[in-house]
């Protein structure tokens, strides 16, 4: 009987230890997915100005919010906004992705920040020219594919210490409260 047990523990054992390098390698294979849509396949229709490639990487009711704050609802707009967009303003930019770190909020549900840099862009005096910035990407597996379904975009500035108190404006300089 205790050898019975024994082998019983030890076959339910080996089925666990298989399931979870199965659900490791499952993992690997989507952080690959997912990098290979943030990162490598954003980059380089960016980089060919393929505003019909770019939106293809998002669902078709995905979301933008732009670097500077424009929010493109669906992949036809984002499509069309990025058209007008590669006409001239980044006609000749270079996006390149420098870092991606992902973060699976359910199996088939997950959170990706990117670091990226830009050259290039033609941006008017009114619109900050983006050159380093972090993305956020909410990703989501559909039909075995990983698709953005939400993404925020934001020009990074170097972080400085908050101050401790207000600023040396003198009193006159100070808006009314």
């Amino acid at each position: 009987m205790k050898e019975l047990t024994f082998r019983i523990g030890l076959v339910a054992i080996l089925i666990m230890a298989s399931v979870a390098v199965g659900a490791a390698a499952d993992r690997q294979a989507d952080e690959a997915a997912i990098r290979d849509v943030a990162q490598t396949r954003q980059q380089q229709a960016w980089n060919q100005h393929d505003a019909k490639a770019y939106a293809a990487l998002f669902a078709e009711d995905g979301d933008v919010v732009n670097v500077i704050g424009w929010w493109w609802k669906g992949r036809k707009e984002i499509e069309s906004q990025l058209s007008d967009a590669f006409a001239f303003v980044f006609r000749e930019s270079t996006l390149t992705i420098t870092q991606v770190d992902i973060r699976f909020l359910r199996p088939k549900i997950a959170v990706a920040h990117t670091r990226w840099t830009m050259s290039g862009a033609k941006t008017p005096p009114t619109i900050p020219e983006p050159r380093e910035g972090i993305q956020t990407l909410v990703l989501q597996k559909l039909g075995g594919n990983w698709m953005i379904e939400a993404f925020q975009n934001t020009n990074h500035v170097p972080e400085v210490p908050f101050p401790k108190g207000p600023s040396g404006q003198s009193p006159a300089s100070r808006p009314p409260r």
